[in-house]
């Protein structure tokens, strides 16, 4: 079975829709490999600008 490729934009698509399920934030940050601070900066940039912001 092949690799799966995704970018950078869909990563944090995943990373977003997680936190809007109810998941914890330290627990979405664990299965994503970033800091809470990281984790934080990408929430709330999606809360501020939107989807335009991911990119």
């Amino acid at each position: 079975m092949p690799w799966k490729e995704t970018s950078v934009m869909e990563e944090r698509l995943r990373f977003v829709a997680r936190l809007l399920e109810g998941e914890g934030m330290s627990d979405v940050c664990r299965a994503f490999g970033i800091s809470r601070k990281t984790g934080y900066k990408i929430f709330n940039r999606y809360k501020d600008d939107g989807l335009e912001a991911l990119t």
